[in-house]
Parts: C-alpha cells; sequence; structure tokens
C-alpha cells in the first residue's frame, strides 16, 4: 500500500470536507453541501496564504483517502523551540482499519522533524476513546489537561 501526502488544493476541499463531517462530532460541527460554504473556501484561503500552516491530503491509488493539518507554532520556551500541532485527522470511514492513519502518522512527524519542531502534540475530542488508543499506540502520551473556551 503506497499511500502519498501532499498539499490540499481549493479542488480537494469537497473530499476534505466530507471526510470531516463523517462522523458523530462532525456532523454536527460541519456543513456538508454542494457548493459548499463560501466559509470553507475562505479558510482554505487563509491556510494556505499562511507558511506555518500546511493542510495535507494523503492519496492511495489517486484516491483522497485521508486528510489533516498541521500548524508550526513558535515557542519562547524550549530555547525558542517549534512545536507541531496536527489537528482535523480524517481517513475516510470505508478506509479506516487499513494502516493509512499510521502512514499518514508517520508523514506528519517526519515532516515536523524536518522543520526543527521540537514535539508533536495533538487534541482529540475525549468522546473518541478509539482515537486515544490510536494515538497512545504511536507514542502519545497523555501528558497534559487541555481546556477549550468555545466564543460561539
Amino acid at each position: 500500500m503506497e499511500i502519498t501526502c501532499r498539499l490540499a488544493t481549493e479542488s480537494d476541499l469537497i473530499e476534505i470536507v466530507k471526510m470531516l463531517s463523517d462522523d458523530k462530532l462532525g456532523t454536527s460541527r460541519e456543513r456538508f453541501e454542494l457548493p459548499l460554504p463560501k466559509t470553507y473556501t475562505e479558510a482554505f484561503a487563509r491556510i494556505v496564504g499562511d507558511p506555518y500552516q500546511e493542510l495535507m491530503v494523503a492519496e492511495l491509488n489517486a484516491e483522497i483517502v485521508a486528510t489533516f493539518q498541521l500548524s508550526f507554532i513558535q515557542y519562547l520556551t524550549y530555547q525558542g523551540g517549534i512545536r507541531a500541532q496536527i489537528e482535523a485527522v480524517r481517513v475516510k470511514s470505508d478506509y479506516r482499519g487499513q494502516g493509512i492513519g499510521k502512514a499518514v502518522f508517520d508523514y506528519a512527524i517526519e515532516r515536523a522533524r524536518s522543520k526543527g519542531a521540537h514535539v508533536v502534540q495533538l487534541t482529540t475530542d475525549k468522546k473518541r476513546p478509539d482515537a486515544i488508543r490510536f494515538y497512545e499506540s504511536l507514542g502519545f502520551v497523555d501528558s497534559h489537561e487541555g481546556m477549550k473556551l468555545h466564543l460561539r
């Protein structure tokens, strides 16, 4: 199985939003409809215009099967270190359990290393126990307590 990761293009947005909305939590916060709401194209433009953001897709046999976003965050801590934040990881539902998630994380971790990051971090909803077990199997540890304040 040869998974290829590449930067997403605007023509990938439909598949990306479809994956983001394809689970219990995603259906409550995403709006997958055609045409896509312009908020997605506006966000895409901001992401691709930011050199510290990489919205990625993973392909298998020229089909998009996964997506994720890498953010590179400059800190003063760790002697001016860079953290890589991986978010919005999704694998198409009919491809889950086939090693695609592992391939995506292998790529993301190596990409973070190549950009000089000293740590890769992520957040996941506590309502996703399978995802938590998967991240732990990759070596991620529950080292901090995360908190959020939703503004709308």
